[in-house]
């Protein structure tokens, strides 16, 4: 190699790190020393479905940032990709730039989906065949909020431990019966990570820094974020039942539980009442004092929003959905649906359905 040539090519490396340090190293005032040098930043591609949910896309690289910020080290590297190169609209319209398509993505060690609303339609075969290559060539693939529906797209969550946003996995369920999601904060299954979005996504990428760097970097990315506390991936995305309705009876609490377990089934009472060692009569007195209802309307309210997602989610037929949601018949179906929404559920669907076109 000649003398310029080797001087222009230190030149570039030079520019490339300070180009780096420039885009990934924030400047601050607290500052965190690493007991250990750093050989490789550990890299992380964003892939941004249509309608992404930014919570969940915000919470999970802002941490990385700040540990960039604290050591004064480049720790970590993202990118951030579209199918097309394009920018993309998330959830509340705000457009985001991508750094680049798919197709010209750079080698990652994670490739992380960001899915949002509507994610059935986001996930195109495109997508899906590219998650597989990456997944096949040794990467950590993963999903944030609804990010596993591409995930299941691409055929690599079967037997794997996962989760998604809990509005969404009753779709889930209904689009692929054969996987099981968790309703946890976040599932670490090998090189298949996932989450529940909004701040879970911050929970796992917290996660990812106290796996490589140590938990006194991940308490001082904590005390940067103002966050007082982490909840570990096995905890339930949702407040206790207790929290939720705002009631200690065991009674009350388990008959909730029965029910919203058995919610595509015909649900006896006598039997719930059975159950729980308790009176039919006393079932229903329990309901009305804590809940000012009764069981039978508590199980149609469940069933009902259960229904709108899925004629928000999937090209289910009315018929279907009623069926999936325990419903004895459409006709019945139809008539409490429009009672409580004020519009037919077929009426429903196609305006979903318009909108989302």
């Amino acid at each position: 190699m000649r003398i310029e040539d080797a001087h222009l090519e230190t030149s570039n490396v030079e520019q490339s790190s300070a180009g780096d340090s420039e885009r990934y190293i924030a400047k601050g005032i607290a500052h965190v020393k690493l007991a250990a040098p750093v050989d490789e930043p550990i890299t992380v591609s964003f892939v941004l479905m249509p309608r992404f949910t930014m919570l969940a896309f915000t919470s999970a690289i802002e941490p990385l940032r700040v540990a960039n910020q604290l050591t004064e080290k480049l720790l970590f590297k993202w990118h951030v990709l579209s199918e097309n190169g394009r920018p993309v609209a998330c959830s509340n319209g705000v457009p985001v730039m991508a750094d680049s398509p798919l197709s010209g993505a750079p080698a990652s060690d994670y490739v992380l989906v960001c899915g949002g609303v509507e994610p059935d339609a986001g996930c195109s075969p495109d997508l899906s065949d590219w998650l597989r290559k990456q997944w096949r060539h040794g990467r950590t693939v993963g999903g944030l909020c609804t990010g596993a529906y591409a995930l299941a797209r691409a055929g690599i969550l079967n037997g794997r431990r996962f989760t998604l946003h809990w509005e969404n996995i009753p779709n889930f369920t209904e689009k692929h019966p054969d996987l099981s999601p968790e309703r946890r904060i976040f599932c670490i299954d090998e090189r298949i990570v996932t989450c529940a979005g909004g701040v879970a996504s911050t929970e796992l990428a917290l996660k990812l820094i106290e796996d490589y760097y140590g938990a006194e970097l991940m308490q001082a990315v904590m005390d940067m974020c103002l966050l007082g506390q982490i909840r570990r991936g096995e905890e339930e995305q949702l407040s206790s039942l207790s929290v939720r309705l705002g009631t200690r009876n065991d009674h009350l609490i388990r008959a909730v539980a029965y029910i919203e377990a058995h919610v595509e089934d015909e649900v006896d009472l006598a039997e719930c009442a059975s159950y729980l060692g308790i009176s039919r009569r006393q079932l229903e007195r329990l309901f009305q004092r804590y809940l000012d209802t009764t069981p039978l309307q508590y199980l149609n309210k469940v069933r009902l929003q259960h229904a709108r997602s899925l004629l928000t989610e999937t090209n289910l037929s009315v018929m279907e959905v009623a069926v999936a949601c325990g419903f004895g018949s459409s006709s019945y179906f139809s008539k409490v649906f429009r009672g409580h929404y004020g519009i037919s559920p077929h009426k429903f669907s196609l305006t979903r359905k318009r909108l989302a076109g």
